[in-house]
């Protein structure tokens, strides 16, 4: 048995995954502007234990990513969780449908990069993903036309929601997804592991 975050019936939640290997400000701001912008009550962080996409020699050890990530996410509508590491689960998709009953008691929208959208056709089962909830981009540095002309992009052309009405997201049925502009950030968890890494190397 799971253990979620309390929230109430109808509130407008965002799901921002990911390992977040490590957290960074660039992470933070993504929330901060989807926050705001899809007037959400709440955002919760959740920790991947492990992206299947991704190498796992690269990978900090799960209770200090959750540890950083808690340090960044400083905000009174930022809830950090292990729900994946609950679940047991590895993927998207599996996450989604185990918090099935979860998902129903409120207005959830899946937050992520521009640069998983543009990858998006490459996840396991990746159009259950925008099956059970609504998506909501964030442009990345390098990434915005790629996303936008992604197979996912295509493929839900129809069902897409203009970025200056992003508020209708959430609690519309999905398919949906919008691409919200915003400005970009510079930061990336993997030069700041390879950073720590050439410093590992010179000390």
């Amino acid at each position: 048995m799971i253990i979620p975050p309390p929230f109430s019936d109808g509130q407008r939640i965002g799901l921002f995954g990911g390992s977040f290997n490590p957290a960074h400000g660039g992470h933070r701001a993504v929330a901060l502007y989807a926050l705001k912008h899809l007037g959400l009550d709440w955002i919760w962080w959740l920790v991947s234990p492990q992206n299947p996409l991704k190498e796992a020699d690269g990978y900090r050890d799960y209770d200090e990513r959750l540890k950083v990530a808690r340090a960044v996410a400083r905000h009174p509508r930022f809830i950090v969780t292990d729900l994946e590491q609950q679940l047991g689960t590895r993927t998207t998709a599996a996450t989604l449908a185990a918090l099935g009953p979860v998902l129903r008691r409120g207005r959830f929208v899946w937050i992520m990069g521009a640069d998983s959208f543009a990858h998006l056709h490459h996840w396991n089962d990746w159009t259950d993903i925008p099956e059970t909830l609504p998506l909501a981009i964030l442009a990345r540095p390098g990434f915005s036309m790629r996303a936008l002309e992604s197979p996912a992009a295509l493929r839900y052309e129809g069902r897409r929601i203009p970025g200056d009405q992003a508020r209708r997201l959430p609690g519309t049925p999905p398919p949906a997804w919008c691409f919200i502009p915003m400005p970009l950030r510079p930061e990336s968890s993997t030069a700041i592991r390879e950073r720590a890494t050439r410093r590992n190397k010179m000390s």
